[in-house]
């Protein structure tokens, strides 16, 4: 595993890397709150066979805020990444993502998917904010709020706010999750800071997905979560609309959450094996 920064006049991003240059290459977007090392399950069994690339977000891990919410508005973000891409003299590769990261995916497929040659989307680009029951300002005001609180000691911040409801731990995710985490003054605070949470929720409802779904390729691959279960009839609703605008697989992956790839990587891992061509 390899983590370094890029920069320079217009870009200044922070990346963890696996496996070698010559391999098929998978970019690797992660969740709102989360870092590239989100992935490192995952990218650790595949790392003989793939290059992956994950990316620290703007204002996650050790990539720089942006300071304007427009900036996080889902075509600026798609081409800052395209933007990275161009940097890495990457010329085609897979997308894998999680969460807000494969809302991002979805508006890369948009603009740019002549570069992808496949995507897997983890529980992630399906949840349009249009049958949600919070506006745009009450959910922004949420996640700014939430963002900006901490506890006590490094076991609460593990226990709830890294882990949370995930159903299994391991010594790779316990790495991960150090990732996440600020300590100031013996408390610990998320590393994104509510500003850069309540922007990106504010991008997400001004630029919504579903106005995409007829445009996407018929290839991506959703791998939807199942717990909690007072999630499903949502859940069923908006990955119904979307398999049947885009055509796509939707798969849905029994006893995990949204933190899917925590879970069962295994599950992600089979799926990236058999569905794209390795070394």
């Amino acid at each position: 595993m390899k983590r370094y920064s890029i920069k320079n006049e217009t870009t200044h991003v922070h990346l963890t890397e696996w496996g070698e240059k010559e391999f098929p290459v998978i970019i690797c977007l992660h969740g709102l709150g989360s870092t590239s090392l989100s992935f490192i399950e995952i990218a650790e069994e595949l790392k003989d066979h793939y290059h992956i690339i994950a990316i620290d977000a703007p204002g996650h891990g050790s990539t720089p805020p942006f300071k304007h919410a427009e900036e996080y508005e889902m075509p600026q973000m798609a081409c800052w990444l395209d933007n990275i891409i161009d940097e890495l003299q990457i010329h085609d590769f897979y997308l894998l993502s999680h969460s807000w990261g494969s809302f991002l995916a979805l508006y890369y497929l948009y603009y740019y998917g002549e570069r992808v040659i496949g995507s897997i989307l983890i529980d992630g680009g399906y949840q349009t904010k249009r049958l949600g029951n919070q506006s745009m300002e009450e959910e922004a005001a949420f996640y700014e709020q939430d963002f900006e609180e901490y506890v006590d000691s490094w076991k609460k911040f593990l226990d709830e706010a890294a882990y949370g409801s995930v159903t299994r731990r391991s010594k790779l995710l316990d790495l991960a999750a150090k990732d996440l985490a600020i300590e100031k003054n013996g408390n610990f605070y998320w590393h994104a800071r509510g500003k850069t949470a309540g922007y990106i929720i504010q991008a997400m409802h001004k630029h919504e997905t579903i106005d995409l779904y007829d445009a996407l390729p018929s290839t991506i691959i959703l791998l939807r979560a199942t717990l909690p279960e007072h999630l499903q009839e949502k859940r069923q609703l908006t990955s119904t609309i979307f398999k049947e605008k885009t055509g796509c697989s939707v798969k849905l992956i029994p006893e995990t959450t949204h933190m899917l790839h925590w879970d069962s990587p295994e599950i992600v891992i089979n799926e990236v094996k058999s569905n794209w061509g390795s070394r």
